[in-house]
């Protein structure tokens, strides 16, 4: 991906999703809807140096991730992926293992919010995609499927044996892990993977509104609760404490708490603006 320093959202054309922005939101709609949204080598790449990038970038607040046509991704692609892949040597097998791996990495360390918007097909990496985000809202279309086992591969795929227990529960990983099998859209929701389901025809809308209002709030702010979330999986309860006052009181000095505090005083809402 070709990037100026500083990174030029407004010039940004990404060859292998599509990418748009409405307001302080910023859309990823993986696109080959005729093969259920698959990823390549290209796209895994691609979507690793972009989440890296949005560090960097002010003016995007949360970030939607879909899939267009129906399906959400149906994993990396036969022909693309898992077919070059058993011709590789071991090197080869590393790099590729260790970018994809990176790929979740990216996604968790930005501090914008992801969510994903989930219909149809979310399989393999696509589910990983689902997973690594930050909220995740399903139609009662979605099957989502961990099948690493069912291409003879690990369930350790891509952070799925440290992520996915902590979403749904030891036991309950294991389960879609070790099997394969499809998780239901309403098992989903039950399990706590998705945070709620909607109609297929809304299922965008709902996701940009719910980005659209994380927007609005206190960039900063949100960007410490996201980065706490993911460090606090390693911390004692007594270290998190102490970590998350370090935390608190870091968001105490910025401008967005005192806007906040000004407001209410004046009995308005606060409007952030993320210093």
């Amino acid at each position: 991906m070709t990037q100026t320093s500083p990174f030029d959202l407004a010039r940004f054309r990404p060859q292998h999703f599509q990418w748009n922005q409405e307001g302080r939101v910023g859309v990823i709609t993986l696109n080959r809807p005729e093969r259920k949204n698959p990823l390549t080598f290209e796209s895994y790449a691609e979507l690793r140096d972009f989440f890296r990038t949005l560090v960097t970038v002010r003016e995007i607040r949360a970030i939607v991730i879909t899939g267009a046509g129906g399906n959400f991704c149906s994993g990396g692609d036969v022909h693309e992926i898992i077919g070059p892949l058993t011709r590789m040597d071991a090197a080869g097998l590393r790099n590729f293992t260790q970018m994809t791996g990176d790929l979740v990495k990216a996604m968790r360390a930005c501090p914008q919010p992801i969510i994903a918007a989930v219909d149809g097909v979310c399989a393999g990496a696509g589910a990983i995609l689902a997973m690594s985000s930050d909220f995740r809202l399903g139609t009662p279309k979605a099957r989502t499927a961990f099948l690493f086992t069912r291409v003879g591969l690990a369930g350790c795929d891509m952070g799925a044996c440290a992520i996915l227990p902590r979403i749904i529960g030891q036991g309950r990983a294991s389960e879609l892990l070790f099997t394969g099998r499809s998780l239901s859209a309403d098992e989903g929701l039950a399990w706590g993977f998705f945070n709620r389901l909607v109609a297929p025809e809304t299922v965008f809308a709902e996701a940009l509104a719910l980005a659209t209002e994380i927007a609005a709030g206190p960039t900063f702010a949100h960007a410490m609760t996201k980065k706490m979330l993911h460090a606090e999986w390693n911390l004692s309860v007594d270290a998190a404490l102490d970590a998350e006052a370090e935390a608190q009181a870091v968001c105490m000095e910025t401008q967005d708490f005192h806007r906040a505090y000004h407001a209410f005083v004046a009995k308005q809402k606060p409007k952030f603006e993320g210093d």
